[in-house]
């Protein structure tokens, strides 16, 4: 059982950060869109994906996270590099939710941010990632 929710969890992962990296992407396009077919088009993408991707995966990955951890709690528990792991998915539903304000804002067209900040914005799960997936895999802790 533990290697099929295994393999769900990191299916859900997969599409998670899929729609993080996409999300700010978008906000990229609409914040440079000047036209309002093209602005009323990325909103639509923008909560679309927001609902229809980046939260169901979020939620998914949290779970299956959660029930790998009950299955060998004496196995990740007292692990310092699954204690940071930990810490970053936390942080990362955290920017999420920052992705969350930014595309009400947008919607509202009351967004102040440029491209530019959206350019840089969009890297920052990047860093998660790659944090993420060497505390996993290395476990240098």
């Amino acid at each position: 059982m533990y290697k099929w929710v295994l393999a769900f969890h990191i299916i859900a992962v997969i599409c998670w950060f899929a729609a993080l990296f996409y999300l700010p992407r978008l906000f990229v396009y609409h914040a440079m869109s000047e036209d309002r077919p093209s602005i009323e088009r990325f909103k639509l993408m923008e909560r679309k994906l927001y609902n229809g991707i980046a939260n169901p995966s979020m939620f998914a990955t949290v779970l299956l996270g959660l029930w790998i951890v009950f299955m060998a709690p004496e196995a990740y528990l007292n692990q310092t590099w699954f204690q940071l792991k930990a810490l970053l998915v936390v942080l990362l539903i955290g920017y999420q939710h920052l992705c969350l304000r930014h595309m009400k804002q947008l919607a509202e067209d009351r967004s102040e941010k440029s491209h530019v900040y959206f350019r840089v914005f969009n890297e920052v799960p990047v860093l998660f990632l790659v944090a993420i997936v060497i505390l996993v895999v290395v476990q240098p802790f």
